[in-house]
């Protein structure tokens, strides 16, 4: 346990990448969720949370490129039924 501030002769650990790899999961998941529930607000989170994992440098490239493209599918989706529905939002 370190009880005085690190010095720069301290090894840091560093969080970019893992956290990178955790919005990478993050978007794949909320993006599977957004096609059937809050498309409307769950689509551009994942875009958005896939976007800056890829920008990090995710080592789970391929889960981010999922997120990006389920969260576009949520939207589209979204636009789909609002068109079929004539209204804002959809139900079945």
């Amino acid at each position: 346990m370190q009880l005085t501030a690190p010095t720069p002769t301290t090894e840091r650990r560093r969080t970019g990448p893992r956290d990178a790899d955790g919005m990478a999961v993050a978007s794949f998941i909320l993006g599977l969720l957004g096609l059937l529930v809050l498309n409307l607000f769950l689509g551009p989170i994942a875009i958005a949370l896939a976007g800056v994992a890829l920008w990090r440098g995710t080592t789970r490239k391929g889960r981010a490129y999922l997120g990006l493209g389920l969260g576009i599918a949520d939207l589209v989706v979204l636009v789909a039924f609002m068109q079929a529905d004539n209204s804002v939002s959809w139900s079945f």
